[in-house]
């Protein structure tokens, strides 16, 4: 049987990258791709290999529209080598950037970088690759608990991802006729890098969180990567056009 092929933005590490590794321990074969740590994003390529998959990592800055159409072009190429096919089955649109910001405080740049990197991004990276996505496969787009409950310092970011949750709805209903199925995951509060680590190093914003979701701890990226990967299976073929939060119960 032909293994399934992923493609996953921004897994070189952090969730992209766990939750690369859980579509690889479910026999799928992974594209990934970095921004800028070519290194980083090849020990994930080796990992992958080690659990029996195939991978492959390609340069990918998400913020930079023109540059989606060699994008496309190296992806084909890479198919074909890695392949011998033309075509890929999953997306996920992972990348992204935090940012902690005061309403009153963010300036119009901020704005726009936010915009680029969430939002146009994963319209347009969705919309050049299209054609070389499988009929019958899956997209999921990655938002935030934050777009949901209100936290002060992430209006910004939180309003981006509240558009990919809209958009996601119009993806799904315009691709339907290809049975492409179309969903939102939202991670709520996880213990990684992001954010430069606020949620895994501040014991403090750590405790806060903990206290604040019914399950009474902070997410760890295992929590998400295999949640993610659940989407793609055949048993879960049927779910569409939905936000699905992995939050533990966050300020509910």
């Amino acid at each position: 049987m032909t293994a399934k092929i992923g493609l996953i933005t921004g897994a070189s590490r952090g969730l992209g990258k766990n939750t690369a590794l859980a579509m690889a321990r479910q026999g799928i074969d992974v594209v990934l791709t970095y921004q800028s740590n070519q290194a980083l994003a090849q020990e994930v390529v080796s990992e992958i290999e080690s659990l029996g998959q195939k991978a492959v990592a390609l340069q990918l800055d998400v913020a930079k529209v023109n540059t989606f159409s060699a994008f496309a072009e190296q992806l084909k190429q890479a198919l074909n080598t890695q392949w011998q096919t033309e075509k890929f089955d999953f997306l996920i649109n992972n990348a992204g950037t935090g940012l902690t910001a005061p309403f009153a405080e963010t300036t119009e740049q901020i704005f726009d970088d936010m915009v680029n990197i969430h939002l146009k991004s994963t319209f347009f990276v969705t919309q050049k690759l299209l054609p070389l996505i499988n009929d019958g496969g899956r997209i999921i787009n990655i938002s935030s608990g934050l777009a949901r409950f209100t936290l002060p310092g992430y209006s910004a970011y939180a309003a981006m991802k509240g558009g990919i949750e809209v958009l996601t709805r119009y993806m799904a209903k315009e691709l339907g006729a290809r049975q492409i199925a179309v969903n939102t995951v939202a991670p709520g509060a996880i213990e990684t890098d992001f954010g430069q680590g606020l949620v895994r190093d501040n014991k403090d914003v750590n405790a806060f969180i903990a206290s604040q979701t019914a399950l009474g701890r902070v997410g760890v990226p295992d929590d998400i990567g295999p949640m993610i990967t659940s989407l793609l299976s055949e048993d879960n073929r049927w779910v569409n056009a939905q936000r699905i939060e992995a939050s533990g119960g966050m300020l509910i």
